[in-house]
């Protein structure tokens, strides 16, 4: 089968890579408006693949590239600007499709795209990165703890989700970031959804951590699960972020908002002042982190649901002990193509536009992205650690080394 992966950027690199060593994958194109970042990237990647120059903005440009092609990945972002249009250039072509979108806006619109997918015979999945992706089906995991669910939080640390190098102009991960602590953003609350300012602080009780304090962050599990899981009373996403790089975040974007700056503007500073191209952190320091006396951090990735067990309140959460090496490319790019092997058998028997929640199966997911960890687990059971509110747990050594 021929696949595409749309940008040889800091994640189009990671999800190519692995891709390409799925065997069902015979043929590989990576499409990049840099054509000579896409022949360099496909130039590592052995004789299966080659590289294309591609404007995601050109649906001409997308219909050439796509032809032919059994599934595309897309990396390309900030996809409350680009995700749509390529969802409906997959879905002209006939190609399964397959991407990283962490803007609600392009959530809900590429959502309504579901009709014209299934009339296409095509499989879509929208938010297979780390969050959203690992991050839904972390909270599956959790949810099957529970009788009964009311309430998901799902959760990243803001700090880890940095890109790794900066480029001649800010990552569309930086820019994505500051549009959703700007403005308003769609929020699951009470059974409805409703538009509020973001950075609201929230506290929670995490089981085998204790309480610790979030940050709401505009995202797609608050658009999502709500669709795919009706019952549910609250959605919500949070974000965590050292206390200095949070102060730093709430003055950009109170002069984002104020008309003084302008995203990409803002972006570019965040990058200077969060120290974009420091040394990659490993799970180990972002757990160390976690546990520093006096320290209020929630997993790097996570999700919490509250519900009822036998007739009573109780929670559930799970995190990952371990993860992909190489940053939050790494985190974002091999989850991605992970989900394709992990889905090859369904594409094109159950079409639509889906989450991961709604398609993907946890424990095979997490089955197959174990071995690509650093450092490498088992299996689920190794990988993702569940805790529980009704057992005693201590997270610190669940998640030790």
């Amino acid at each position: 089968m021929k696949a595409v992966v749309l940008g040889a950027g800091g994640m189009g690199r990671y999800a190519a890579r692995t891709a390409a060593a799925l065997e069902f994958v015979d043929e590989l194109v990576v499409g990049d408006l840099d054509a000579g970042a896409a022949a360099r990237s496909a130039a590592a990647l052995g004789p299966k693949a080659r590289g294309e120059a591609a404007d995601v903005c050109d649906p001409a440009s997308l219909a050439r590239l796509f032809g032919g092609a059994g599934v595309v990945l897309n990396t390309v972002g900030p996809f409350f600007r680009l995700g749509p249009p390529v969802l409906r250039a997959a879905i002209a072509a006939g190609v399964h499709y397959l991407d990283i979108n962490d803007d609600w806006e392009s959530t809900e619109a590429m959502l309504e795209l579901d009709d014209a997918a299934r009339d296409a015979g095509i499989t879509a999945v929208i938010g297979m990165g780390a969050s959203p992706g690992m991050s839904n089906l972390l909270a599956c995991l959790a949810m099957r703890e529970l009788d009964t669910v009311d309430e998901i939080i799902a959760g990243f640390d803001l700090d880890a989700a940095m890109p790794e190098t900066r480029g001649a102009k800010p990552a569309a991960a930086t820019v994505h970031g500051l549009h959703q602590l700007t403005g308003r953003i769609r929020m699951f609350e009470n059974g409805r959804f409703h538009d509020a300012k973001p950075m609201r602080r929230i506290d929670i009780d995490y089981p085998g951590l204790g309480r610790r304090s979030g940050w709401t962050m505009g995202h797609p599990e608050a658009i999502t699960f709500p669709r795919f899981h009706p019952g549910l009373r609250h959605a919500r996403v949070l974000m965590t972020a050292a206390p200095a790089n949070r102060i730093a975040l709430r003055i950009v974007c109170t002069l984002i908002d104020a008309g003084i700056l302008s995203l990409e503007r803002a972006a570019d500073w965040v990058e200077r002042l969060e120290g974009v191209g420091k040394p990659v952190k490993t799970p180990a320091d972002y757990r160390r982190e976690m546990f520093e006396q006096g320290a209020n951090r929630l997993p790097p990735v996570y999700a919490l649901a509250r519900g009822t067990r036998h007739g009573a309140p109780a929670s559930a959460a799970a995190a990952i002990r371990s993860a992909p090496a190489v940053g939050m490319g790494g985190a974002t790019g091999v989850p991605l193509a992970t989900g394709l092997g992990v889905l090859w058998g369904v594409l094109g028997r159950k079409c639509g536009v889906f989450a991961p929640e709604a398609i993907v199966d946890p424990v095979a997911f997490f089955d197959a992205l174990a071995p690509l960890c650093d450092p490498v687990c088992e299996g689920v059971e190794d990988l993702a650690i569940v805790t529980r509110s009704w057992e005693p747990a201590d997270l610190a050594t669940l998640l030790g080394d």
